[in-house]
């Protein structure tokens, strides 16, 4: 455990207040949820997306819409916001959590050599070749841009590293079938030639010829330039064509498959975070919140979006792990419900339709449980069921109580 004044991977853990560049580094994290993260991504895209429109639009020769100094001019600009960019996340690298063992210049290091760090260096190669008087004009300069450019969208797919782990997590499948591509072509090509070299010499006639027809029959692509003509060749290439498909089914069949289980894997962490949050599962323990966890969905809101209209069907309640909702009465009144609170229940345990509107009123994560999963827990965990059942009466009350009120009134 770390106290105050202790040190924490060579730097001081205090309770100050967050510095600049934390705060920096928060906002700047692609995953980050805060109205300040979005707003930044949201403008990084637009100033990427206008780059590389410009870049596009200077490739044609001929246009009569914009002048070409007006996209050079853009381009030249968006090169500058990526250069600053650079500066501030070589700056703020420190902060990045696998690097926060590292000493400040030693993490700015490490950041520049990681695939962010270089995707960003790879951005801002235009802002050198500015300073070095290099005109930006030309088909050529244009496809190189849009290349250098291109791969910071990237950086905005967190997917991407899901796939990673996904083909590291099924190496051993994916290498199987590659090795069975490989047999296949080389078998095939080796065929072709055979069969092929004396009618088509110039085609068949070496085995970097046959091999190339032999990758496009085995990926299907079927490009028409080279066919058989002998038996032997055809009858060759519809076996091949028949093995590239169950090759291909093979692979696609690998990572869909890892890919859903890494899926799975990531979303029961995060059920996982947010349910720890809400008080009345936290005192189940670790083997009910287990089987909890599987059967919630975890919903994110932004704010003053309506979660549940009056009249809806009441088949789900909501838990809210982040944010803050407010439950608009029929008597027009509300009430506002933080983390922790949840909602919902009354028309779950009653079978009616929704009794009240439900709006956020700022970013809100809400876990979502279903009436079918809701009744198949509360037959194995009645604690949970009775804690519902408790809170839906003590606001059932409330109600009347207001109703009274205002009848009086």
């Amino acid at each position: 455990m770390q106290f105050a004044g202790q040190r924490a991977y060579g730097r001081p853990v205090t309770d100050e207040a967050p510095t600049l560049r934390t705060q920096v580094y928060t906002v700047l994290r692609y995953s980050d949820p805060s109205p300040a993260g979005r707003h930044w991504r949201t403008l990084h895209l637009f100033v990427l997306a206008v780059g590389l429109m410009a870049v596009v639009m200077l490739s044609v020769d001929r246009l009569e819409t914009v002048p070409q100094a007006v996209l050079r001019w853009v381009i030249w600009a968006v090169t500058v916001i990526f250069f600053v960019e650079y500066l501030v996340r070589l700056w703020i690298a420190p902060e990045t959590p696998r690097f926060q063992h590292h000493r400040p210049l030693w993490a700015r290091l490490n950041w520049m050599i990681s695939i962010e760090g270089l995707i960003g260096l790879l951005a801002v190669v235009p802002a050198v070749m500015l300073a070095g008087s290099y005109a930006i004009s030309g088909t050529d300069a244009a496809s190189v841009f849009c290349i250098l450019w291109i791969l910071k969208f990237g950086l905005h797919a967190p997917a991407f590293s899901t796939l990673a782990r996904v083909v590291s997590n099924e190496r051993a499948p994916i290498a199987s079938i590659l090795i069975l591509f490989v047999i296949l072509l080389m078998l095939a090509a080796t065929a072709a030639h055979i069969f092929e070299r004396d009618k088509q010499p110039e085609q068949f006639g070496s085995l970097p010829n046959a091999m190339w027809w032999a990758v496009v029959t085995l990926t299907t692509t079927g490009y028409g330039d080279v066919v058989p003509v002998t038996a032997g060749g055809r009858i060759m290439g519809s076996l091949l064509m028949i093995s590239g498909i169950s090759v291909l089914a093979l692979m696609t069949g690998v990572l869909a498959t890892g890919f859903a289980q890494e899926e799975r894997r990531r979303e029961y962490l995060r059920v996982w975070e947010h349910v720890a949050r809400v008080p009345i599962f936290a005192a189940l323990g670790v083997v009910t919140l287990s089987e909890i966890v599987g059967k919630l969905r975890t919903r994110y809101y932004p704010p003053r979006v309506t979660v549940v209209r009056r009249g809806d069907p009441g088949d789900s309640m909501f838990f809210i792990s982040s944010g803050e909702v407010e439950v608009r009465l029929p008597t027009g009144g509300s009430v506002r419900l933080s983390d922790g609170a949840f909602f919902g229940e009354m028309a779950l345990l009653e079978r009616q339709p929704r009794s009240a509107s439900v709006a956020t009123t700022r970013p809100t994560t809400l876990l979502v449980l279903y009436a079918s999963d809701f009744y198949e827990i509360a037959s194995h965990i009645p604690a949970l069921a009775e804690a519902v059942e408790n809170e839906a009466r003590r606001r059932r009350e409330e109600n009347l109580g207001r109703q009274a009120t205002g009848t009086r009134r």
